[in-house]
């Protein structure tokens, strides 16, 4: 399983240990992943994502998953979360049509 969050595409970085005599050895810093079960209001149905837990704050912050997923990119998206956003666009055009 890939260590990278299905929303924001964080995934890891590589840096240093740095010793007391200054010595450096590589590290990865890996993202804080947590699995996630988000509702989507639009479709009505649950999702369980593995997302960091600043996205899952910048999800509250943007109000919710669909608010989310219309504002990302597809580059960042993982192919789970763009088969989610497509049906979300589809159930969204078919609502204004209706209207």
């Amino acid at each position: 399983m890939s260590r990278r969050c299905e929303l924001t595409g964080v995934g890891p970085m590589v840096g240093h240990n740095v010793s007391h005599s200054n010595i450096k050895t590589k590290r990865r810093f890996l993202p804080a992943l947590s699995p996630a079960t988000l509702q989507s209001e639009a479709l009505g149905q649950s999702y369980r994502l593995r997302i960091t837990n600043a996205a899952l704050r910048t999800l509250d912050f943007r109000g919710g998953l669909d608010a989310f997923l219309l504002k990302a990119s597809d580059e960042e998206l993982s192919p789970k979360a763009q088969k989610i956003k497509r049906q979300l666009k589809a159930k969204l055009s078919e609502q204004a049509a209706a209207a």
